[in-house]
């Protein structure tokens, strides 16, 4: 007994060892993988600050991330000559958001209609591939007449844009369940919904997930190509203003901004992916 009990204390001794390992290579490839970011980072934007400064490039056609660092806190500190810019901000995001949650749903809704029904997917298919062929940001003067310079036209654009990133990655993933699966739920009395709840959309789940990374870029990309077409409030607004004036470093500040908001939207969409579909990443 007391042997037995020993030989277990020394495989969970060796399992927390092995775990304790683990964690620390983890933290090393991170911090080492870090370090190479931070390096390339001060690659670029050091040689990007010293060519200007130089006047080896134009600064008046590039600017300088030095100029660009302290147009963005002026914006902040002071606003901008269209108002705060928190408004901008704020505007620009609610844009995207709608644009995003209603492309999403809308792409999940059509995808699982149509990846379900061979009838559907038959008559339906060709409008669509039509559709998505079509440039959709030639669209946007459109539902500027449409819908007005307010937020509604944008939101318009950013669906366009969303909808079939999501759309196609749900009806592959509809298609994509095991039949095997479907057939053994299906003998064991399932319903039509349980069959959805339960088999259909759990197993396209990581397809529609993995479109969520870009479609959101899409959403922000329809949003601020919309205000800047026509607006009178947004990022895309400010960038727009900027270009009329001849301000790089307006351009670059704006540009920035929208780039930090795209990369914190990312990062929730992988936290949300990984929520959602925990089981891959503990298989893995």
């Amino acid at each position: 007994m007391q042997t037995l009990h020993a030989t277990n204390s020394n495989s969970q001794a060796e399992i927390q060892a092995r775990k304790q390992e683990l964690r620390s290579k983890a933290l090393k490839m991170r911090a080492r993988n870090l370090f190479l970011q931070i390096i390339v980072f001060i690659a670029i934007f050091g040689s990007w600050e010293i060519l200007s400064s130089r006047k080896i490039i134009d600064p008046f056609f590039f600017s300088s991330p030095s100029a660009i660092l302290a147009h963005i806190v002026d914006w902040f500190a002071n606003g901008t000559t269209q108002g705060p810019l928190y408004i901008h901000f704020v505007v620009s995001f609610e844009e995207t958001v709608i644009a995003f949650l209603m492309g999403v749903v809308l792409g999940v809704v059509a995808g699982y209609a149509l990846g379900r029904s061979d009838i559907l997917s038959v008559v339906f298919g060709p409008y669509i591939q039509v559709l998505n062929a079509l440039p959709r940001v030639v669209l946007a003067p459109i539902f500027i007449i449409w819908f007005g310079l307010g937020m509604p036209s944008k939101i318009a654009l950013g669906v366009t844009l969303t909808f079939f990133i999501v759309f196609f990655n749900a009806f592959q993933g509809v298609r994509e369940v095991d039949r095997n699966l479907l057939n053994n739920a299906r003998l064991l009395g399932a319903s039509k919904r349980q069959l959805a709840q339960h088999v259909i959309l759990p197993s396209a789940l990581t397809w529609i997930l993995s479109s969520l990374h870009s479609s959101f870029g899409f959403a922000l990309v329809g949003a601020v190509v919309g205000e800047f077409i026509g607006s009178t409030k947004g990022l895309g607004f400010l960038i727009a203003q900027a270009q009329g004036a001849f301000d790089t470093t307006g351009v670059f500040a704006g540009m920035v901004l929208l780039s930090v908001t795209a990369l914190a939207a990312n990062w929730a969409v992988t936290k949300l992916e990984k929520r959602f579909v925990a089981w891959r990443h503990t298989r893995q």
